[in-house]
């Protein structure tokens, strides 16, 4: 085709075929094309938001007056109301764009196009670097320090005439530099955080199957061009708007991501709705493929799709606090309102008594330094910092074990969740599937053993034995790569873990290979299996002889009346779903198919049964002849009432067997589950397989405990055997520990669970070993749903579609690397590799929090308690201030900052999940038994000795303390500004060597500095974190330019040493309280420990 678009609204006049349909007898049915293709890529971006969901609405009355001139959301339902694409015939698409449904575009009509249409790509958002700015500027504690800053200058000039003091201006710099430090330091992590989730985006594959110049080509979805003829299969991400030319009868979409509607949407060729956003001929761009697969043509990309019209008018996202941002954002409220009751109390005391009784001694510009001192010196300066560098680091630390967060914010959540609820196969399991067992009617064998009876039996019972493996190769969705024959074992296959078992069960049981079966056979309609039927089925028409195949193919018997154009329905699927749909049983010995009585069904399900108590997933498969007449001559198969009409079809079958497949549990289940278990954290199994089979595998794991003892429906049902009512306190308790009573077992189907009552659900959310099977994924929904609702923070890990829900209802959603991308984008948090991966995820998870509380812990007793001493000393008994205003500020912005943050990159300690879970709802970052430890304990400790310390300097200068006790600036001739400066860097200097004791007790909760030492295998940053801090008093005490400026001094010798005696007394009395919370866990000490 030589002819080319420049743009979408040129039509090419130029008649194209339409897409092949098998035509039999009179009944068109369109083949469904087998499709196979790379996952699309997981983008982590926010949802849109909700009012961007009633587009659909909005166009249904989008037939404004003439004269109106609508803007914003107005003009894009205006322009989408334009487009009819869904109107035009599958004929008229395809000359529009010019291009064959044979072949595809041509490459330099492909090439042609991407420079004119640009990539597949939404345009990015305005950077707003002006609010990108003001937010890193005045962000966090950004204003307050930005004020006090200008406080400062004030009192500097115009209020310090006509003696204005440099230690003022020195100090409005110092405020202003940290100003600025943290706005680099915001711009640097909204930089790395940008990078990060790029390279998230990088490391998940975007491609996307098209027909190109006549043959499948694999491409990046940014390729794309519009007359491109692009594959659609379940689990991934509509690329572009497509108009549907071919689809299978079971294609639907999710298009909850536009409309808000959550039940999925079938695929037709033909319009169905003139709205664009409701037909089903129309397939939309960042909608999922939940089940089917489907030919669609694009005719949008990028930034002229529906989703990329409604994400321009997505101008700003809303954002809420996480627990974290909560807990943090209510210690600074505490803290500054702490510091707002101290400085309103000093101006109180400064204008009711000081100013009138000493009117010398504290001055209008001194009292606002003093308030200024109060406000920075109570706050922790270096806290934003230490979260933001925690979170990275954890984040950093975690993709090294191959797990990816899609958020830092996320990393805070594990520490808190309680209840893991985890899909089986995939997650637990290897989905690995091989056939284990099979049966026909009640004769059981294995591969092995039917494969012998196959050889050896006689002609009557082969042609019925053989009936279950030639099913399992039509009923089959996948397909052995490539046509060459050889071992099955040799042979790769194409499909899903279950579907690629049977068809090697079936290969290694047919004579030659199951392909020529399968050859024997044309598909006229499929259903995929799905977590809601539970079922595949397919329907086929035979494949008229030739002199090389035998009249009757197989599966057929002699016993089959199949006249010619008959068709034959082959399903395989739950046992529980089937059987009731099943009237007859191929047995081994008998000249037909048996009655299935009420005898012959029990036979049935005790095998079942056996199986699925040995962890086998046991299918039934079935199958019947369809006659001709059955079916009307003219139906539409893409319709609903051809749906209905195969779904009445779906009855009447003969059973050909069963089989037992097996998924080997991953080798390194077991420890995971017992190490989750171990750190309160109830472990459960959400599936969709046989109650038996799911009990069977999570006994195996660890997750059941005694699986003789496991409860049912029953015992909730029946009231009698509940001798307590179960509260729903204790239903919350059962959230928060292990240590709950009942702890029994119980496991629980689906359908059960909706009959329940809010009561028994309040019984069934305090056991501590719960398995949910035969689950569909609104059940799954609404087991989440009511954990939280009771109080449990809930984690979530799947693989599957039918996983998507629950994974994005989570606190925490945990998908497997190998799933679908439906579910990898419904997820926070991605495991590449092993589950057990999970364990360093909860481990750090609840490590962020600790590191935390030990940085508020070591902020505090120096950068607050320490230094408001001094000045309510100065206020109350008049003697001089002890730390100057800009050795506070030097303090909280230099010295301590570094040690706090490393802090932050302290490894967990051993126990660490040994312990509960954290309770979001009672337990804060900053909680009495903290503050009583950092106030309490170490902030007395701090002051008292560096008061002391700098008292006892002025008493051997020759000015005892009687000297200046409540003389409010009538001090001797003695205490010169030289003495007191040199006593202020003495306070100064022991409390920057005492904050080292403070470092290394604070380290760790529990743990003895033995048994985790600052080493440099452990944490290299604590020792020169702790040097650097030293050196940066050095600096600004030490050099001369700072003297005058900054009022600092020089100090002697021993008053950088005597402070280590104080700091190592420090660490002993802490290692003794340590030891006695950690041999007397009971005692009144490990009660207050923090």
């Amino acid at each position: 085709m030589s002819h080319d678009i420049e743009n979408q609204g040129i039509t090419i006049a130029q008649t194209q075929s339409r897409p092949h349909h098998a035509v039999h007898g009179d009944i068109t049915l369109t083949a469904r094309r087998t499709l196979s293709i790379q996952a699309s890529a997981v983008q982590p971006s926010a949802r849109l938001p909700v009012e961007f969901r009633t587009m659909s609405l909005h166009l249904e009355n989008s037939k404004a007056p003439a004269g109106s001139n609508g803007k914003g959301s107005k003009g894009a339902v205006k322009d989408l109301s334009d487009l009819d694409w869904h109107h035009v015939s599958v004929d008229e698409a395809l000359q529009r764009l010019a291009v064959s449904p044979k072949t595809g575009l041509e490459a330099a009509q492909a090439q042609r196009r991407v420079a004119h249409f640009g990539p597949n790509q939404l345009s990015k958002p305005p950077s707003r670097m002006l609010r990108k700015v003001l937010g890193w500027v005045f962000g966090g504690f950004g204003s307050l320090l930005l004020a006090a800053s200008v406080v400062c200058f004030l009192a500097w000039k115009p209020l310090g005439n006509p003696n204005p003091q440099a230690s003022n201006l020195a100090l409005a710099v110092v405020l202003l530099v940290v100003v600025v430090l943290q706005a680099i330091f915001n711009a640097w992590q909204d930089f790395s955080t940008s990078r990060v989730m790029a390279s998230i985006q990088g490391m998940l594959p975007a491609d996307v199957v098209v027909l190109r110049d006549g043959a499948q080509t694999t491409l990046p979805a940014a390729a794309l061009v519009p007359g491109d003829l692009v594959q659609i299969v379940m689990g991934q991400k509509v690329p572009a708007d497509v108009r549907l030319i071919d689809v299978s009868g079971d294609l639907r979409f999710d298009r909850s991501v536009l409309t808000g509607e959550s039940e999925p949407i079938s695929g037709r060729l033909d319009k169905t709705n003139d709205n664009i956003l409701e037909t089903k001929n129309i397939a939309l761009q960042g909608t999922l493929c939940v089940s089917g697969s489907g030919l669609g043509l694009v005719f949008q990309i990028g930034d002229n799709t529906v989703f990329g019209r409604i994400a321009k008018l997505s101008s700003t996202a809303s954002v809420s606090m996480t627990t974290l941002q909560r807990e943090i954002f209510r210690f600074v409220v505490i803290i500054a309102s702490l510091a707002t009751l101290v400085a309103i109390l000093i101006v109180i005391l400064w204008a009711a008594w000081l100013r009138q009784s000493f009117p010398s001694y504290i001055n209008t510009p001194t009292l606002l330094i003093d308030v200024v001192s109060v406000m920075v010196a109570f706050i922790p300066e270096g806290l934003p910092i230490a979260v933001t560098l925690s979170l990275a680091k954890v984040a950093h630390t975690l993709s090294k074990h191959k797990v990816l967060c899609k958020s830092l914010s996320i990393v805070e959540t594990l520490g808190s969740v309680n209840v893991l609820c985890s899909d089986k196969t995939g997650t637990l399991t290897q989905n690995k599937m091989h056939v284990e067992d099979a049966a026909v009617y009640d004769a059981t064998f294995t591969v092995s053993s039917l494969r012998e009876r196959l050889e050896s039996a006689q002609p009557s019972v082969i042609e019925n034995l053989r009936q279950l493996p030639t099913v399992s190769a039509i009923c089959n969705a996948a397909a052995f790569e490539g046509t060459s024959s050889g071992p099955d074992s040799k042979r790769n296959v194409i499909g899903d873990a279950t579907d690629s078992a049977i068809l090697k069960f079936a290969d290694d049981l047919t004579s030659g290979s199951c392909d020529s079966v399968r050859a024997r056979w044309q598909h006229v309609h499929k259903i995929p299996f799905n977590s809601k039927t539970k079922f595949m089925l397919t329907l086929s028409e035979a494949v008229p002889p030739t002199e090389n195949t035998g009249p009757l193919p197989a599966p057929l018997a002699s016993w089959d009346s199949f006249a010619p154009g008959d068709l034959l329905l082959c399903v395989k699927g739950a046992p529980d779903v089937l059987l009731s749909r099943c009237t007859r049983v191929v047995a081994p010995g008998s000249d037909k198919p048996l009655n299935l009585t009420y005898a012959a069904r029990q036979r049935i399900i005790a095998i079942q049964e056996q199986w699925a108590a040995q962890g086998r997933r046991v299918l039934v498969l079935a199958r019947r002849v369809v006659a001709r007449d059955l079916l009307p001559k003219k139906i539409d198969s893409y319709s609903e009432e051809f749906d209905e009409l195969i779904d009445g079809l779906n009855s009447d079958l003969i059973i050909v067997g069963l089989v037992g497949l097996i998924d080997p549990l991953k080798h390194d289940i077991p420890e995971t589950v017992r190490i989750c278990r171990g750190a309160g954290i109830r472990f459960f199994v959400v599936t969709g397989d046989h109650p038996a089979t799911a009990v069977a595998i999570a006994s195996q794991a660890g997750i059941i405990s005694n699986p003789a003892a496991v409860h049912h429906a029953s015992d909730l049902l029946d009231r009698g055997s509940i001798k307590e009512k179960v509260s729903s306190a204790e239903v919350e308790v059962a959230c928060d520990s292990s240590d709950v009573s009942p702890s029994q077992s119980i496991v629980i189907t689906g359908a059960e669970l909706e009959t329940l009552s809010s009561e028994q659900e309040d019984i069934l959310c305090a056991y501590q070993e719960i398995v949910f099977a035969r689950t569909t994924p609104e059940q799954k929904l609404h087991i989440v749903r009511a954990m939280q609702a009771r109080g449990g923070v809930v984690a979530v890990t799947g693989d599957g579609v039918n996983d998507a829900p629950a994974l994005r209802a989570a606190d925490c959603g945990i998908a497997m690397g190998s799933g679908s991308d439906v579910a990898r984008e419904a997820a926070d948090m991605v495991l590449l590799e092993d589950f057990s991966a999970i364990v360093v995820a909860l481990e750090y998870g609840r490590l962020v929090y600790d590191n935390l509380k030990k940085t508020i812990l070591y902020l505090l007793p120096a950068g607050s308690f320490s230094e408001l001493m001094p000045i309510l000393l100065n206020v109350l008994l008049g003697v001089p201030q002890m730390l100057s205003n800009i050795q506070m500020i030097l303090i909280c912005v230099a010295t301590d900052v570094l040690p706090a943050l490393s802090m932050c990159l302290e490894p967990p300690e051993s126990g660490l999940l040994a312990r509960p879970p954290r309770n979001v709802r009672k337990e804060r970052l900053a909680n009495v038994r903290l503050l009583l430890q950092a106030y309490g304990f170490l902030g007395i400790i701090e002051s008292l000795c560096a008061m002391a310390m700098s008292f006892w300097h002025l008493q051997r200068r020759g000015v005892p303390f009687s000297s200046i006790a409540l003389k409010f600036g009538n001090y001797p001739e003695a205490l010169t500004n030289d003495l007191l400066f040199e006593a202020q860097s003495v306070y100064f200097f022991t409390l920057v060597v005492m904050q080292w004791g403070n470092l290394l007790s604070t380290r760790t909760r529990r743990s003895s500095i033995f048994q985790q030492p600052p080493t440099w295998g452990v944490n290299r940053a604590v020792v020169p974190a702790a040097i650097c801090a030293l050196l940066i008093g050095i600096f600004f005490s030490y050099v001369p330019i700072f003297h005058k400026i900054f009022q600092t001094s020089n100090i002697p010798a021993e008053h950088f040493f005597i402070p280590m005696t104080f700091a190592l007394a420090l660490i002993v009395l802490d290692e003794t309280r340590k030891l006695i919370v950690r041999n007397y866990p009971q005692s009144l000490i490990a009660w207050l420990a923090w």
